[in-house]
């Protein structure tokens, strides 16, 4: 499992805000709480449809194919639906990544 569809999973089945809350009660912005805070408005911005279908992908681990025969449309399709918020989900990724690595490199000056 990679780390885009880990966190994927974290946070569709709950598990990221339960962690979040555990690791963060400093009341600082936390590379965990940055992703939580991004994916959650992320998937806010999300149709209903759309989470399914990243739902089905991440959770189901069901391939391209098998979600479009089983909604009758196109790959591209799904592809379409998807892809713009996987992108997104990399970005947060990085970035939250690229933070902590400014944080630690800063508090060893």
């Amino acid at each position: 499992m990679n780390e885009l569809e880990f966190n994927i999973r974290l946070y569709l089945t709950g598990v990221m805000k339960s962690w979040t809350d555990r690791i963060d009660s400093t009341g600082k912005e936390t590379q965990q709480r940055f992703i939580l805070n991004a994916m959650t408005e992320l998937f806010n911005s999300l149709s209903d449809n759309d989470i399914e279908l990243i739902r089905l992908r991440y959770m189901e681990r069901l391939t391209l194919a098998e979600i479009a025969s089983r909604y009758l449309i196109n790959e591209s399709t799904v592809r379409h639906h998807t892809n713009p918020t996987i992108k997104q989900v990399k970005e947060i990724i990085k970035k939250a990544t690229e933070q902590a690595q400014h944080a630690r490199d800063d508090n060893l000056i």
